[in-house]
């Protein structure tokens, strides 16, 4: 995934910073107001960081099996899933305790580093949202730098 789909300041601050700062730079940078960085391990995806999430949901995504909520599910995949808004949403994709963020429009991405799944960054707006495939990219990328560290 090409990092060129990042400016320089914010290609840095995933590199450089805490995962929990690089986590907030992320999320100004795409105009969110909540996010999770899961990492793979022991073959589940587990929290690494998370910003605005309310507790009760924090205590259910501190490991996420394969397969499981938007996080998992892109996980299996290897591509994003999106969702316009997770509170309405009926596909079945997110977990029901994830409408516990109040969040609309989501986003989950694989975080690849050379060709191998490293972890998922997930991010949601507060309103509905239609991720384009320009932002899906963008997000990919985002995520890709964080699978380097």
């Amino acid at each position: 995934m090409s990092s060129n789909l990042l400016p320089g300041s914010l290609q840095q601050a995933l590199q450089k910073a805490s995962i929990e700062e690089a986590l907030q730079e992320v999320l100004t940078h795409f105009g969110c107001q909540a996010g999770t960085w899961h990492v793979l391990r022991d073959g589940a995806l587990h929290l690494a960081a998370a910003c605005h999430i309310p507790p009760p949901v924090l205590a259910l995504v501190q490991t996420v099996p394969i397969g499981k909520g938007i996080a998992g599910l892109a996980a299996e995949r290897l591509e994003p899933i999106s969702l316009c808004n997770l509170q309405t949403d009926t596909s079945g994709q997110a977990r029901p305790a994830a409408k516990g963020t109040g969040m609309e429009g989501s986003l989950a991405v694989p975080a690849l580093h050379e060709g191998h799944l490293r972890g998922v960054l997930g991010i949601a707006k507060a309103e509905a949202h239609d991720w384009t495939d320009a932002e899906k990219a963008a997000v990919s990328a985002a995520a890709a730098v964080l699978a380097a560290r």
